[in-house]
């Protein structure tokens, strides 16, 4: 019999460091969501799925930073869009988007939870208290909230505060996070491949709609076996990959593949990422094209992603130096002021396409 150290030695052997995790039953018991929580994320939930089915004609508008590295611009950001969501309630359902993990192409800051302090410490327990505290506050004011799942573990400490939930371009093909997928109980949009494949996505929806067996954690922190039904509130989302596809074009033909699937001919078009060329400005552009095929009876577009901050541009991380106050410290992003008008005329289109089917 081999000696326990040699036995060791082929173990862990590029592991710096173990630490402990909190786990997702004591973080939920130190910040509770309250009644009125539940019920805003209850409702926002069921207002998205009546769209998805076509019980309800609004519009899904996910709009918000690129991604959250602070808390208190996080709720300047979030009163002022509580106040749009309220004035335009009757024709948009808006969900302020919180990213909270951040998919790198090679390494860079990973996001709040994995690095709140934004210095390189990974003070994971603390990144996800902090989300979870960001999420509860934001769904006080009554604003719903969505967010990219990244991570495997992490929708375990914030899933149920979640409205609406994304699978990136990155992790769409990713058998695993398609099986988290069926089991979530929010509404789920998949990105088109990075390439701009549709068709990853497309069966990356009837995977999520299936049933599935896999490994996970559970609240309690216990590995476990998890059996889901699957989801039927998934959807696919246009963001662009080697050209732009949000055009009246690009949307027929996604819808078409979708058709072909026996999917639902329903798409959300991302107007940043490829869709913007990268150009933060640009989705002005494109948000006002996605609003004329709406005002010109397109139905099969049932949402629109914005990335948008309290002031534009972006910014790099530099040890020793300030940051600018709400501007992004990932993708560049549009101001709030420059957001408003779009918001409005995604609202008003979304009130000529009801006018235009009321009169057919």
């Amino acid at each position: 019999m081999p000696h326990s150290q040699e036995l060791s030695s082929t173990n862990d052997t590029r592991i710096r460091a173990v630490r402990p995790l909190t786990t997702p039953a004591l973080l939920q018991e130190k910040l509770p969501a309250s009644d009125a929580v539940l019920k805003t994320v209850l409702q926002s939930r069921q207002d998205i799925s009546n769209v998805l089915h076509g019980s309800d004609d609004r519009l899904v508008v996910v709009v918000g930073p690129c991604s959250i590295h602070d808390h208190g611009q996080a709720m300047a950001y979030a009163r002022l869009l509580k106040a749009q969501a309220d004035a335009l309630s009757e024709d948009l359902v808006v969900v302020m988007r919180t990213y909270f993990e951040k998919p790198r192409t090679t390494v860079g800051w990973k996001g709040y939870i994995n690095d709140p302090h934004l210095d390189g410490s990974f003070s994971i327990n603390e990144g996800l208290e902090l989300a979870r505290a960001l999420l509860l506050d934001v769904l006080g004011l009554g604003l719903a909230v969505g967010t990219e799942f990244l991570d495997l573990l992490s929708p375990q400490f914030i899933s149920d505060l979640v409205s609406w939930g994304a699978i990136g371009a990155r992790t769409t093909e990713s058998q695993s996070h398609r099986q988290l997928a069926s089991g979530l109980s929010c509404p789920v949009g998949f990105k088109n491949g990075t390439d701009g494949g549709v068709k990853i996505a497309s069966d990356a929806i009837l995977a999520a709609q299936s049933v599935h067996a896999f490994m996970g954690m559970t609240k309690m922190g216990q590995a476990a076996i998890f059996e889901t039904s699957g989801n039927d509130n998934c959807h696919l989302i246009l963001r662009g990959g080697k050209v732009p596809n949000y055009s009246a074009a690009d949307v027929s033909a996604a819808c078409a593949l979708l058709k072909g699937a026996g999917l639902k001919e329903q798409v959300m078009v991302d107007v940043s990422h490829a869709n913007s060329s990268k150009d933060h400005l640009r989705q002005i552009s494109v948000c006002a094209d996605v609003a004329q095929q709406i005002a010109l009876g397109e139905h099969r577009i049932m949402g629109v992603m914005i990335e948008s901050h309290l002031n534009a541009g972006r910014q790099d991380l530099v040890p020793g130096e300030s940051l600018r106050a709400g501007v992004s410290v990932t993708d560049a992003c549009i101001s709030f002021e420059q957001t408003i008008p779009l918001l409005e005329s995604l609202a008003q289109a979304v009130r000529t396409r009801r006018q235009r089917k009321s009169r057919a």
